[in-house]
């Protein structure tokens, strides 16, 4: 799923959130992909860390797992990755706490996948949860949060509640969106782990 390209491709929601995180992710970071689907942000990721880091993707359907492959496998055969067929809810039985630089979450359904099958609330809240607990102070979490025809609105209300409660002494919190678009438009948001001093990314 992708955001409706109107005026130039910076303005849909993948590209906007490849800019935070171009911005932010650098040589040799230690990323995850929650969400590996057709391994768009997993290759992404790799060409930022590049050969000196590592990048975990996680999903539950051998079909992404094999299309995320082929694509590294075609552009980043020398990239350092590791392909998991597991849910995003087990994220701490592959990281250390205080270990990752980045987090990746793009909810929804494979696209020209089966739509039945879709991120969910509660292994959702389960994986941010986690992944919070895994980023290094500094490190940032991007969410792109989707909703309406097959995606329903629960799962965008139970994320945006759950990030709204984050420690204010923790985490920042910025949640945009594309205020004048119809049809529930996705919305983009970020966390930062408070903490660090110019970590990757932040500006001193």
């Amino acid at each position: 799923m992708s955001g409706t390209d109107y005026n130039g491709t910076q303005y849909q929601i993948t590209s906007w959130c490849k800019r935070m995180l171009r911005d932010h992710v650098k040589d040799g970071a230690f990323c995850i992909d929650a969400t590996m689907g057709n391994g768009n942000d997993t290759q992404y990721l790799c060409e930022l860390a590049g050969v000196n880091g590592h990048v975990l993707a996680f999903d539950i359907q051998d079909i992404a797992v094999e299309r995320t492959r082929e694509r590294l496998e075609k552009h980043l055969p020398f990239c350092n990755y590791e392909l998991i067929l597991d849910s995003h809810s087990h994220l701490r039985n592959y990281a250390e706490p205080e270990s990752v630089d980045c987090i990746v979450f793009n909810l929804g359904y494979l696209p020209s996948g089966d739509h039945s099958v879709a991120t969910r609330p509660d292994t959702t809240l389960s994986a941010i949860g986690q992944g919070l607990e895994l980023l290094k102070p500094g490190g940032m979490m991007s969410i792109c949060i989707y909703s309406g025809g097959d995606s329903g609105f629960e799962e965008k209300e139970s994320v945006l509640s759950y990030l709204k409660g984050l420690d204010v002494k923790k985490y920042l919190v910025l949640v945009t969106e594309y205020y004048n678009r119809p049809n529930h438009p996705p919305i983009p948001a970020f966390v930062i782990r408070l903490g660090g001093t110019n970590g990757p990314g932040m500006q001193g």
